[in-house]
């Protein structure tokens, strides 16, 4: 039932009680269209606008009796009134309102707020598609530092951790780090760590370009403060490197990394020469992954994610050797993960006792792909066994050697090296075949 209209004052609003057996009564003003006073059973006063939108009843709550004198409700209720006979719907113009708000106070946030608030979302936006190397790197660049190092450290330098190089300009706003910043950071780590500083920029412009592209991070990120020029003005020239053995240093090489007292180290180098594979391809290789019956193995691989290579008769003695404390094949009950973690400090002791140049364990790599020359291997082959990509059409769409076909030329491989190092190597039986007159005869 409709009730009647009267014209609300003090006296009336106090008045009024919400009827016998009701949840709700609602009283309408005389004077003020759509304007009503909702009381319920116990005593609460609320002023309303109802009024008809797209032939529809909207109902807006303006707010508590206790609050809201007589005279500034009305006004309220008319204001309502004419945006409804302009077809706007107060509800939504009030929630876009808040939304404008919202972002408003959000931007303001994010301007003063360090840029390390968005790097953290950034990574943890972007973290699933990247490797877990790459990941890795993100971490490096921003970590705090400060740290106890757990491994050995350089001459003069401090037993703590360094920070990352990307810590000083992430401790700032976002809006901050434009070109100026930019160049002077760069000035400044170049002069201690250009490599670091070099893969630091280059993850800064991916995340400035990230930032650039997000609305909430939009108005403050400068796209343009990593432009390249800036690392070509302020980095060294990036050289190739080109550490690699060469044929008569390998009798020394061989001679001290065997003589090494641990035996996971040894035979770990060992293997990264004879296979050329990257350091963290073979560090984690587990048991399961090794076949000694059908002599392979399956190794990660930086591209496809893993490949399966020969495993060749001394690279397999030299695993065979190797004791079984756990799942991976190179362990090491001192690191915390199990496995071998950190080979340079070995590699570098038995280069320094056999007086040989630096060399990287890359450079490995880089020597098993020089020497496989003087063997005459297909280029193709030993791309294949090192896990790069291939270059040639036919190489791409025409060539699939089975593993057989690589293992009888990496075998012709491991044979050259040996017979160069003066190591006489013979094998043993396997359950595939035997593979019989090894050093010599196997590269004719």
């Amino acid at each position: 039932m409709t009730m009647a209209k009267e014209n609300f004052t003090a006296g009336r609003v106090a008045g009024f009680k919400c009827a016998m057996g009701k949840t709700q009564s609602i009283f309408w003003d005389a004077k003020t269209p759509g304007l009503g006073l909702r009381v319920t059973p116990a005593g609460a006063k609320s002023y309303i606008f109802e009024t008809q939108l797209n032939r529809k009843t909207l109902r807006v709550t303006i707010g508590d009796e206790r609050t809201w004198t007589i005279s500034k409700a009305q006004d309220e209720a008319t204001r309502l009134k004419a945006m409804t006979d302009k077809g706007d719907d107060p509800r939504q113009v009030k929630a876009e309102k808040q939304a404008a708000a919202e972002a408003k106070r959000e931007n303001a946030k994010n301007a003063e707020a360090p840029a390390m608030a968005a790097w953290k979302t950034y990574i943890e936006t972007r973290q699933a598609k990247w490797s877990a190397s790459h990941r890795k790197d993100h971490a490096t660049v921003s970590k705090a530092g400060g740290e106890i190092r757990t491994r050995g450290r350089r001459a003069g330098e401090s037993d703590k951790t360094q920070p990352g190089a990307l810590l000083p300009l992430l401790a700032l706003p976002l809006a901050k780090i434009d070109a100026d910043h930019v160049r002077a950071w760069l000035k400044d780590e170049a002069l201690t760590r250009p490599t670091h500083a070099r893969l630091a920029f280059g993850l800064l412009r991916a995340f400035l370009n990230w930032c650039a592209d997000r609305p909430e991070y939009r108005a403050h990120a400068h796209a343009n403060a990593c432009a390249s020029r800036l690392s070509r003005d302020e980095l060294p020239k990036k050289a190739a490197k080109d550490d690699c053995l060469q044929r008569e240093q390998l009798p020394l090489w061989f001679e001290h990394v065997r003589k090494l007292a641990n035996p996971v180290h040894s035979a770990y180098l060992q293997a990264l020469l004879l296979t050329g594979a990257r350091r963290e391809e073979l560090a984690p290789l587990k048991w399961a992954d090794v076949d000694f019956q059908w002599q392979s193995l399956t190794i990660k691989d930086k591209v496809e994610g893993s490949r399966t290579i020969p495993l060749t008769p001394f690279v397999a003695s030299l695993l065979a050797a190797l004791p079984r404390r756990n799942e991976w094949v190179f362990s090491s009950p001192a690191a915390a993960s199990g496995r071998l973690m950190e080979p340079r400090i070995g590699h570098n002791k038995a280069l320094t006792a056999a007086g040989l140049p630096a060399l990287s364990l890359h450079g490995l790599r880089r020597s098993f792909g020089t020497l496989a020359e003087w063997v005459e291997v297909p280029a193709g082959v030993v791309a294949q066994l090192m896990g790069h990509k291939p270059s040639a059409t036919a190489e791409k769409h025409y060539r699939r050697r089975p593993l057989d076909l690589l293992r009888q030329w990496h075998i012709k491989i491991e044979a050259w090296i040996l017979e160069q190092a003066g190591i006489d190597f013979v094998p043993e039986h396997t359950g595939l075949q035997l593979v019989a007159n090894y050093s010599k005869k196997a590269i004719l």
